[in-house]
């Protein structure tokens, strides 16, 4: 592709094709860890320089790009690089939940450090649902994701959950409340990722154990939310005149319906009325605990894993004894149903985006040239070199721009159109040197210092479609680049991949016109050297 397209031999470039293979290689199997997110978001900056150098957006080179789905082993493939972008992104956000798996969620660093790595997770499977399409892949299939970006929300609200059990004191009224209030919204986004779970696009695809699992917890966490209500009204004691007020305010709000019985304040104050409630809580806690314990005997898998049969257990037991602490053999009357308790968090989920920008990547193939001229979408005429010598009036050319060079206007009868220039030209070398990358004053000096022996100036002209205008060409060819050494910050922010639209600059028609002004400069500069060079002293685009 480097001959067809670039007319340079591909065995000059030898070292390159060698890195980027290795760094595919080694993105394959990343570590666990920063490293190895670093490496992933390496790649895939590189696909974005790799897309515009080599991948025409009207024509299909014939490459296939494989998958293999993580849940169900299904080979996919496409020919769109996208395909390839969007694998690199599924497994971003697959390295961010293994990093969140990993810690140590016993202490706060561990929790906050899940919480992080769970909604980097979400960012990046959302980031690969809003900008990807059409894909084979069941993977990258908008309701798989849709399902993944919701299970990573309920990681994180459980990582929250175990937070405030961590930080707060479970004795005191309002923080039972407030745990009880968690364990609620746990159970509340729990049970939306089981509903998507269910759903027909997505539970042929999704393992029984998985659903299974997210349909425990659920079931899990609203018994919590139940247990640690009563343990809220039978464990703490009446509040004081000065504390009632707010243990009053915060309890309106506990409830998804008014609880039977007396006003919220009576209710507060009498020590019997607390523990009827609380029995009542308990019990719908039993309920709950009990059916978690079922629905996970149903799945082979889950009783394998010991810890969390303990842990479903363990919350059991322990609500069975709080009820037989509290229930009395005189107790006639019937136990109210309990209402449900209101979903409350905190500490909201965030969907973070990856940040593309936070490794910093050079383009591999960044000899080729600047992407502003030399990428796919452009086509020029092969390669020419051209000899000038410098006349009594100059070479009779002047020059626009940076990196590369253009040639802005040729003197009608002068040496360099003598020569073969054309208005539209960019300078590549001159007298071997490489000047693809060349500042205006770099071009300037190497053919002041050519002199009257003159130079070998190689240039390129690209190619326009038939009834554009001259503004209109100056305006393609001088159009903003890319920093060959510069970061990928923002990345296909709202092109869909898969549909193969190009990745468009974003300056204006304003301010490339601006390049077909002559410089104030042009006088001073055209006396200086003998040449009638229009020199700008600053550019207008930095490539």
């Amino acid at each position: 592709m480097i001959w067809e397209h670039y007319g340079e031999d591909g065995a000059l470039y030898e070292s390159e094709i060698k890195d980027l293979v290795e760094l595919r290689q080694a993105m394959r199997t990343p570590s666990r860890n920063e490293a190895g997110l670093e490496l992933l978001m390496e790649y895939y900056s590189q696909l974005y320089f790799l897309d515009n150098r080599f991948f025409p957006p009207n024509k299909n080179l014939g490459i296939f790009f494989h998958w293999y789905d993580s849940l169900t082993g299904v080979p996919s493939h496409q020919r769109a690089l996208a395909f390839e972008k969007g694998s690199v992104l599924f497994n971003i956000g697959a390295l961010h939940t293994q990093i969140g798996a990993r810690q140590d969620r016993t202490t706060l660093q561990g929790v906050d450090c899940a919480i992080e790595a769970f909604q980097k997770a979400s960012g990046a499977f959302n980031y690969l649902k809003e900008n990807f399409s059409n894909a084979p892949s069941l993977d990258m299939s908008a309701a798989s994701l849709n399902m993944l970006v919701r299970l990573m929300i309920a990681q994180v609200q459980e990582c929250v959950f175990e937070k405030v059990i961590l930080l707060g004191a479970q004795s005191d009224f309002l923080a039972c409340l407030q745990l009880a209030q968690e364990a609620a919204r746990v159970e509340e986004v729990y049970s939306l990722v089981y509903q998507t779970m269910t759903q027909p696009h997505v539970k042929d695809y999704v393992p029984f154990s998985w659903t299974t699992m997210v349909h425990v917890k659920s079931e899990h966490f609203k018994a919590l939310s139940h247990c640690y209500a009563a343990m809220a009204l039978c464990d703490c004691p009446p509040a004081s005149d000065a504390d009632l007020p707010e243990h009053e305010k915060a309890f309106l709000q506990f409830h998804v319906t008014p609880p039977q019985g007396p006003d919220v304040r009576l209710l507060l104050q009498d020590q019997e009325e607390r523990r009827k409630l609380g029995k009542a809580h308990l019990r719908k806690a039993i309920m709950r605990h009990e059916e978690a314990m079922r629905i996970h005997s149903l799945c082979k898998i889950l009783r394998k894993m010991d810890i969390l049969q303990e842990v479903l257990c363990f919350a059991h037991k322990r609500s069975l004894g709080k009820y037989s602490e509290i229930d009395h053999e005189e107790d006639f009357f019937e136990t109210a149903d309990a209402p449900d308790i209101h979903p409350k968090t905190h500490q909201r989920p965030e969907i973070k985006s990856p940040n593309f920008s936070k490794v910093k990547v050079t383009d591999i193939f960044h000899r080729l040239g600047p992407l502003s001229v030399f990428s796919a979408k452009n086509k020029w005429l092969p390669p020419r070199t051209v000899r000038l010598v410098r006349g009594e009036n100059g070479f009779g050319f002047t020059l626009r721009g940076d990196s590369p060079v253009l040639i802005a206007g040729v003197i009608a009868g002068g040496c360099a159109a003598d020569a073969g220039l054309k208005e539209g030209d960019y300078i590549v070398s001159i007298n071997g040197k490489d000047c693809k990358w060349s500042k205006h004053a770099e071009v300037v000096q190497l053919l002041k210092v050519a002199g009257d022996e003159g130079a070998d100036v190689g240039v390129i002209t690209l190619q326009y479609s038939e009834g554009q205008s001259v503004v209109d060409k100056k305006s393609s060819a001088m159009g903003p680049g890319v920093a060959g050494g510069g970061s990928s910050s923002g990345l296909l922010k709202s092109n869909k991949e898969n549909c193969r639209k190009t990745v468009m600059q974003s300056k204006g028609a304003s301010s490339l016109l601006a390049w077909g002004k002559r410089s104030k400069r042009s006088k001073s500069s055209s006396s200086s050297y003998s040449l009638p060079f229009s020199a700008m002293g600053d550019n207008e685009l930095a490539c």
